[in-house]
């Protein structure tokens, strides 16, 4: 019977952040008061890191929160960051802050996602956003981009799908090189599967030059809604599920679509 595998100590993930931020021992070790033979030998597993010093690389590594509890934890040290569900007593502060901000928004639309970009909340004006997308989409755990981009979602009545497909699959392909996720790269090869979707952002034309930021150009009705979208996360968050949430909201891009939304 084999072996299982060993768990990797944190000296060997704290190399693959440092691979995966492109950073040589050298650079590293020269903006974190450690020499780079000490690093070299925490990566190797010759010396044991101290908690403090974890947690040090971790932030000169910008290593998401969850990811830094897996460091500790390889370490052989106490997770650091909590994890709370958002139905929790001890998250209503947050819960009603993002609700707050949710209600403000409208008339526009604006949801809250997880790392996984699974819809947590919404406002009741991203009805336009979900008509038309097959109920199965929706149903919870609802993913953006599956229902974004798939042929049964809101693909068929974006009108710039190109360009906008080739946005959400850069973003995520972001998303992946700062975080490592395995489920999200799964995520990516299968909005790659779908009918049309552009691996990378489209070469930029003179009209898309002309823009100030891309929009979503979305068919509604006999007519169409235009928006620019923007993502905000919680700068001080001390929790891990905190940490992972954003909330996108959407502005209408054009005066046409500010009026269809005022009513």
């Amino acid at each position: 019977m084999a072996a299982a595998a060993r768990a990797p100590h944190a000296g060997q993930l704290l190399r693959e952040w440092r691979e995966r931020r492109n950073l040589s021992q050298f650079r590293l070790a020269s903006g974190s008061a450690v020499s780079a033979r000490y690093l070299s030998f925490i990566e190797t597993g010759r010396a044991r890191p101290s908690r403090e010093m974890v947690l040090h690389l971790a932030d000169r590594l910008e290593v998401p929160l969850r990811e830094r509890n897996r460091l500790l934890l390889a370490a052989g040290f106490a997770p650091a960051y909590g994890e709370r569900s958002l139905a929790s007593d001890e998250m209503t502060p947050v819960r009603d802050a993002l609700e707050r901000f949710l209600a403000a928004h409208e008339p526009y639309p604006a949801l809250v996602l997880d790392r996984r970009w699974n819809l947590v909340l919404a406002n009741t004006a991203i009805t336009p956003l979900l008509d038309g997308i097959a109920a199965e989409l929706l149903e919870p755990p609802a993913n953006a981009l599956r229902a974004t981009l798939h042929p049964d979602g809101m693909a068929p009545r974006i009108l710039n799908f190109d360009e906008w497909s080739g946005h959400l699959v850069h973003r995520l392909r972001r998303e992946i090189a700062l975080t490592g996720d395995a489920e999200l790269e799964a995520l990516l090869a299968e909005l790659l599967s779908y009918p049309n979707v552009r691996g990378e952002p489209p070469p930029v034309d003179a009209a898309a030059a002309a823009e100030i930021v891309l929009p979503l150009r979305l068919r509604h009705g006999s007519g169409r809604l235009s928006f620019f979208s923007t993502l905000t996360t919680f700068g001080t968050a001390a929790d891990v599920s905190v940490a992972e949430l954003g909330i996108e909201a959407f502005y209408p891009a054009d005066a046409e679509t500010a009026a269809v939304l005022a009513r």
